[in-house]
């Protein structure tokens, strides 16, 4: 059994004649084409209007689905590349904030002792111990700004993205 659709012949053209001879056509079937995600290619009128004459609604709505979806496909990975970048920005100031804390104990105890016991043979060992404190909370507070300044400058938003996901519906209207 046939279908009925077998042996159509596009407008204007008549059975066992070359259909693409008389360029009711778009594109024809052997054309190679550039970097587009449609088989259709994008040849254009005098006016720069894409030329559609002869290509049928489905194929022209199977197009627009293919580069929606490469569209999409490409937004995706550009949002992930700029997610990356923020991560490994953020996780670059998050080693740097816990390298100054666990530098920064370590400094407080060991150099706090031997300070202290210097200052007491000088004075009381109360008021030894007090100027060490001090010392010691002054550095880490500095550290403790040094990544929080840097922690700052992560932008969790992917700006590229969402400017070239703005523009999407407006390339979808017709001029």
């Amino acid at each position: 059994m046939s279908s009925p659709y077998s042996g159509a012949t596009p407008v204007g053209s008549t059975p066992g004649q070359d259909p693409y001879a008389q360029g009711n056509y778009a594109v024809s079937p052997d054309e190679a084409y550039g970097a587009h995600s449609g088989a259709a290619g994008t040849p254009t009128t005098a006016e720069g209007r894409p030329d559609v004459e002869g290509t049928s609604v489905g194929q022209l709505f199977g197009e627009l689905a293919k580069d929606l979806s490469t569209l999409m496909r490409q937004e995706v990975a550009l949002a992930k590349a700029e997610v990356q970048a923020e991560a490994k920005k953020a996780g670059k100031g998050a080693g740097m904030m816990a390298a100054a804390a666990v530098a920064g104990f370590l400094t407080l105890l060991f150099l706090s002792n031997a300070l202290w016991w210097a200052l007491e043979n000088v004075m009381d060992a109360g008021l030894a111990a007090l100027i060490v404190a001090i010392l010691w909370g002054v550095i880490g507070a500095v550290a403790f700004s040094m990544g929080k300044k840097k922690l700052q400058q992560v932008n969790p938003k992917p700006e590229r993205t969402v400017d070239t996901l703005s523009d999407v519906p407006s390339a979808l209207k017709p001029n």
